[in-house]
């Protein structure tokens, strides 16, 4: 099966480490125009567009700050001309226990909404317009099992916001098909990135493996072919779908 996403104009955030950067890896190996976002590993970016400088270029952003957002929407806009997917996989992953002093947990709380929730619908809205305006587009959110199954209470923040973007994701799906733009939800487990490695020093590595039905965590590689079929318009007829990529720990 070929899977052709060649001169697609894709948005990746988060790209410069963990599922972003195997997404973008794999989209530049099959020919897709990738605009590369980073917000502080600069060198990891730069790195990965020196070997595609053709069908690439680096972006930097702090998504937890309203005004980089929108500057690295229209950034990529003015230099690509016309976007074809945007992939929401930028967030963080931060503990914040019930423990905590209430302006500590409360900090965090809104440092994770930032990033995860409000940069995702401030992008959502900037795509939504350009897609009107050039006849269709489609957007893939990664979401996380967490959504579904809950996440430990050092992690409630993480666990509503992949929920919100969830259900962000379905109601663009629901709201502009007609329009010719579609909305996919990917919904990983624990994926061997380093935003996952904090947990894995809590609570250590055979108890996450305990949860799995296979072997061996899943790493970011694993996702990228289903990305590129959700970019290619293989699976336009899923949209509105959440897919779960979580080796077994959790299964719906």
């Amino acid at each position: 099966m070929s899977i052709n996403v060649k001169n697609k104009t894709i948005l990746i955030t988060g790209a410069s480490d963990g599922i972003g950067k195997a997404l973008a890896s794999y989209l530049l190996q099959a020919e897709a125009k990738v605009a590369v976002h980073y917000n502080s590993n600069k060198e990891a970016a730069e790195k990965l567009v020196q070997q595609y400088p053709d069908t690439s270029k680096a972006f930097q952003a702090d998504l937890s700050r309203e005004k980089e957002v929108i500057q690295l929407f229209k950034t990529v806009e003015d230099y690509f001309k016309q976007i074809d997917v945007i992939i929401l996989n930028a967030g963080v992953f931060l503990q914040h226990p019930i423990d905590s002093t209430i302006e500590d947990w409360l900090s965090v709380w809104k440092k994770t909404m930032a990033i995860n929730l409000d940069a995702v619908g401030l992008l959502t809205k900037l795509g939504l317009d350009h897609f009107l305006q050039e006849g269709g587009g489609r957007f893939v959110y990664i979401g996380s099992r967490a959504v579904f199954r809950g996440e430990t209470q050092e992690y409630l923040a993480y666990a509503a916001s992949k929920g919100g973007l969830t259900s962000l994701a379905r109601s663009v799906a629901r709201s502009f098909g007609k329009q010719n733009i579609k909305s996919f939800i990917l919904s990983p487990g624990f994926t061997r990135t380093q935003m996952a490695e904090s947990f894995i020093e809590t609570y250590g590595e055979e108890r996450v493996l305990n949860e799995i039905a296979l072997n061996e965590l899943t790493k970011p590689e694993d996702l990228a072919p289903l990305v590129a079929l959700m970019c290619s318009g293989g699976m336009d007829h899923a949209t509105g779908a959440t897919i779960d990529v979580n080796a077994g720990s959790h299964i719906r």
